[in-house]
């Protein structure tokens, strides 16, 4: 099974992986998050960071998901990263890390494009009919 670590600004690693706990009825295993605050020197994280992957590392690799392709957090991750054992996507959203965790048995290249793909078509434009039904209870 590949691991899953969130690296992301403040609460957002650890509010995503609630919600995806919610969503699938149970907390999913080899699944951690460590948040940067305002006040953290993001690259005094980086032992952390190497600790987190190496715990949940049991042989099939781990999937690195960051909040935002630029911040702290994904340059964080790009130190991390073993190209074919340790990968990294940008983007963290709900969507793309349930996913992740749907997959999570396949290869850790399929993985990357499923967090791509779920990441991606999970963003979606409600429509109007459905905004008018809940506005209007009919």
């Amino acid at each position: 099974m590949i691991g899953i670590l969130l690296i992301t600004h403040g609460t957002l690693g650890e509010s995503l992986i609630h919600c995806a706990s919610h969503v699938l009825n149970r907390r999913p295993p080899l699944l951690k998050q460590l948040s940067i605050t305002a006040q953290d020197d993001p690259f005094s994280l980086l032992p952390q960071a190497r600790a987190l992957v190496k715990e949940l590392d049991e042989g099939e690799g781990v999937l690195i998901l960051s909040d935002m392709y630029g911040g702290s957090p994904a340059n964080i991750a790009a130190r991390l990263l073993a190209p074919g054992r340790v990968e990294g996507v940008a983007g963290v959203n709900l969507p793309m890390l349930i996913r992740v965790l749907t997959y999570r048995d396949k290869p850790i290249a399929t993985i990357v494009t499923k967090a791509v793909s779920g990441g991606c078509e999970g963003v979606v434009r409600i429509p109007a009919l459905i905004v008018n039904n809940a506005a209007t209870g009919s």
